[in-house]
């Protein structure tokens, strides 16, 4: 369901809600109905109009009497050959090798999907960038096996496009735990450690780092970051120093790597730190806690996970 309830305009086209432009199931129509209209045609219809047309987009068939409003437009559609939709028993071959291994497009259920979906996987074959986002959101509710979004349709390694999204309060909290020994938590706790304030370099560190993480982590995007903080408990009993970093943004995208190099990079300054007292020291357990913002709201770690 699109905008204002229009069905047929797809998430990953990003059509605003006046329909500024033709979406796919537009384009299916008027090429089933042998139809080219310019933007300039399409923005002279009424948008109840372009709705009704976006409507008959997702039908099995498009209906001729669909073309007394197509040709009301100012200026009118030049006529063409109609267009047959794509071969409902098989997918084509160049699409196949354009989603590649990491997409993959079984017979059985490209016979499932729409007349609309179909066109559309066809209509962006040759186009990659947009093939990726149409695939994934299409087949949301048919994949076996997750898809790895950093992945192209062709498998190649690329930063996934965010500009679409909708900006949000973002937020998420990492920890870590350095494992070492009593007395060097307790060297820590006095502060008698050689090189010094092992807590106040640590926190320092964790936070320049969750700003750095663009840097760090290729395909990582930059984000506007508006807080970050890192909370180190001491556990001398246990010979541990736990580290919990809390990252937050307004941006399109999480932060859920920034809080996680944070708290990744906080124990490594702990450890760097306290090395000369315990070399053996152990970095363990860094992990996503909790995170919220964006699509998927509020997350928590699950206790099975836990």
């Amino acid at each position: 369901m699109g905008p204002m309830g229009t069905p047929g305009v797809y998430a990953f086209e990003a059509i605003g809600e006046d329909l500024p432009l033709l979406p796919l199931a537009a384009r299916r129509a008027l090429d089933v109905l042998g139809r080219r209209m310019s933007l300039e045609g399409w923005l002279s219809l009424s948008l109840p109009d372009r709705q009704l047309i976006c409507h008959a987009g997702t039908k099995a068939l498009v209906g001729a009497d669909l073309l007394h409003v197509v040709d009301s437009s100012l200026p009118a559609p030049h006529a063409m050959t109609p267009a047959t939709d794509p071969d409902e028993t098989v997918p084509p071959d160049t699409l196949v090798a354009a989603l590649g291994t990491s997409r993959p497009l079984e017979t059985t259920v490209w016979r499932s999907l729409r007349a609309l979906d179909r066109y559309a996987l066809v209509k962006y074959a040759a186009r990659a960038d947009k093939l990726a986002p149409a695939y994934d959101e299409i087949l949301a509710g048919e994949r076996t096996m997750p898809v790895l979004t950093h992945l192209s349709a062709s498998g190649e390694a690329h930063m996934v496009g965010v500009g679409a999204k909708a900006e949000t309060a973002r937020r998420a909290v990492a920890s870590a735990r350095v494992t070492t020994t009593p007395a060097t938590v307790a060297a820590i706790a006095a502060g008698s450690v050689a090189k010094g304030d092992v807590l106040a370099v640590a926190r320092v560190a964790g936070i320049q780092a969750a700003k750095r993480t663009s840097e760090l982590v290729p395909l990582c995007h930059p984000v506007r970051t508006t807080r970050a903080a890192v909370d180190i408990e001491l556990d001398a009993v246990a010979g541990e120093v736990r580290v919990r970093a809390t990252v937050e943004a307004v941006d399109r995208t999480g932060v859920e790597m920034e809080a996680m190099v944070a708290a990744s990079v906080a124990s490594l300054t702990v450890y760097d730190m306290v090395k000369s007292a315990d070399r053996w020291a152990t970095i363990e357990g860094v992990r996503l806690e909790a995170k919220s913002g964006g699509k998927s709201g509020d997350v928590t770690r699950p206790r099975e996970r836990a």
